[in-house]
C-alpha cells in the first residue's frame, strides 16, 4: 500500500523525553499529541552552503555527519512514515480509510519512542498529500512526487532508520496479522525481524517478513528501511484492532518494541 515524499518537509519535533506522564502500561489509553507542537522546516540540500570535503563524489548529496551541524537535530532519528495522506487515501472499507489508520498508529509510536528516550520525528502530523509539500521533483505523477518527498527527508536530516506505516488488504478475508517487508540488506532484514516479531505476538500469528522488491521508498532510501503493513482491513478482527484506540496503541507498541530491540542488538 506504498504511495509517495521529499525536500521542504514539515517535521514534528515534540516535547523532550520524559515529559510525557502517560501512565503505565501503555496499551490501556491512547497518547495524544500536545497543542504546542513545533514544525521546523527541513533546509533543502541545494540551499546549504557547504565545502567540498562535506560531499559525495557526486557533488549533490550531504553526509550525515555534516548535517548535524546544519540542521536541529543533533542526533540521528528514527523517521516514521506516514503512510497516503491528504487525496490519498490509501486503501479503504467503507468510511475506514487507511490513511486516518496510518497516522492514529504513527502519532502513537512516535510518543512511544520519545518516551524511551528516542530520537524519532514524522513526516506528517496531520491529513495532507506529501506530494504537495515537492516544489523540486519535475514530474507531473503526483503519485512520484509523493514517493520522492518520501525518500528524500531521509537524506535532509541525519537519520538512523525509516519506518513507513502502512495497512493491508487482501482478496482472501481470511488473511490477517501485520506484514514486514524490507531491503535486501542486513540491517533492514534484522529491523524487519524485530518488529515482526511482536506483531506475531499481537496477532498470535506466524507471519514471515517479506524482501519488498518493488517498493519506490525501499530501492531509494540509503539508511535501514522497513515497511510494516499493520494489519488486514479485509479482515474483520484485524479491522476491530485496527480501528480502535486501545488496538491501536497495542500495534504501535509492538512496532515500538521491535525497534528497540533492533537498536539494543547493534
Amino acid at each position: 500500500m506504498i504511495k509517495s515524499a521529499g525536500v521542504c518537509l514539515l517535521l514534528l519535533t515534540l516535547v523532550l523525553p520524559g515529559s510525557v506522564t502517560e501512565a503505565s502500561p501503555v496499551k490501556k489509553q491512547a497518547l495524544k499529541l500536545p497543542a504546542h507542537a513545533v514544525h521546523p522546516k527541513v533546509i533543502p540540500a541545494a540551499q546549504l552552503s557547504v565545502t567540498p570535503e562535506s560531499t559525495h563524489s557526486s557533488g549533490r548529496e550531504i553526509d550525515q555527519s555534516h548535517l548535524r551541524h546544519l540542521h536541529p537535530f543533533a542526533h540521528d532519528v528514527v523517521l516514521i512514515d506516514v503512510g497516503h495522506g491528504g487525496i490519498d487515501g490509501g486503501t479503504s472499507y467503507g468510511d475506514i480509510l487507511e490513511k486516518d489508520i496510518n497516522l492514529a498508529i504513527s502519532r502513537r509510536l512516535f510518543m512511544l519512542l520519545r518516551k524511551e528516550g528516542y530520537h524519532a520525528v514524522l513526516n506528517r502530523d496531520a491529513d495532507y498529500a506529501l506530494s504537495d509539500d515537492n516544489r523540486w521533483h519535475r514530474s507531473s505523477s503526483r503519485h512520484r512526487r509523493d514517493l520522492s518527498q518520501r525518500k528524500q527527508l531521509s537524506s535532509e536530516i541525519p537519520t538512523k532508520l525509516v519506518v513507513s506505516v502502512h495497512v493491508n488488504w487482501g482478496k482472501n478475508a481470511s488473511k490477517r496479522g501485520g506484514i514486514v517487508l524490507h531491503q535486501s540488506e542486513g540491517r533492514s532484514t534484522l529491523l524487519a525481524e524485530t518488529i515482526q516479531e511482536q506483531l506475531n505476538l499481537v496477532y498470535r500469528s506466524n507471519n514471515g517478513i517479506i524482501v519488498g522488491k518493488p517498493y519506490y521508498l525501499l530501492n531509494q532510501t540509503q539508511v535501514p528501511a522497513v515497511i510494516v503493513e499493520t494489519g488486514f482491513l479485509s479482515n474483520m478482527e484485524d479491522r476491530k484492532l485496527l480501528t480502535s484506540r486501545n488496538g491501536q496503541m497495542i500495534i504501535a507498541e509492538a512496532i515500538a518494541d521491535g525497534i528497540i530491540n533492533y537498536l539494543t542488538a547493534l
